[in-house]
């Protein structure tokens, strides 16, 4: 069976709010054969990558940048999961073979440095965008709710 691993921080109602919506998209009935295992940033470990056939990634945006826990993710996991940088540090190459990634920032302001930080990181990594980042500013509508739903399931039914 297809894992797809929902990793987040998720300090705030707010946060909640959209990682619930994620999760309840990845669950949806119209999706089959795929386990979904959610984890905190600060709890995620490289097994859990390893053992995942893609991803969704959930952060705040804190001073134009992402959650120091889910920056703590990458810095626990990295090069374990196979993450490569060149001689200049730049991202290194990783093959093919690359799995699935989505991802969603939350932000009062500005979320545009924690997307950046995000996906420097994810280049190096074996995974490929496989979904438009979720960017939702203040207080989560429902079209906001709607738009993190879709994007848990679209990253579960790439999985099928």
């Amino acid at each position: 069976m297809a894992r797809l691993l929902i990793v987040h921080h998720s300090p705030t109602p707010t946060l909640a709010q959209l990682t619930e919506a994620v999760v309840a998209g990845a669950h949806d009935d119209e999706v089959q054969g795929v386990d979904v295992v959610v984890r905190p940033a600060l709890e995620a470990r490289a097994d859990d990558v390893l053992s995942a056939d893609g991803y969704v990634l959930g952060t705040s945006a804190n001073f134009g940048y992402m959650s120091g826990a889910l920056k703590h993710f990458f810095d626990t996991i990295f090069l374990e999961v196979g993450g490569a940088l060149s001689d200049d540090g730049s991202a290194g190459p990783t093959g093919t073979g690359r799995k699935p990634y989505g991802l969603w920032v939350h932000g009062r302001y500005d979320t545009t440095g924690a997307v950046r930080s995000v996906q420097s990181i994810v280049q190096a990594l074996p995974w490929a965008q496989s979904a438009n980042v979720l960017e939702v500013m203040g207080d989560p509508g429902q079209d906001d709710l709607d738009r993190a739903y879709e994007l848990g399931g679209t990253l579960a039914a790439l999985l099928t």
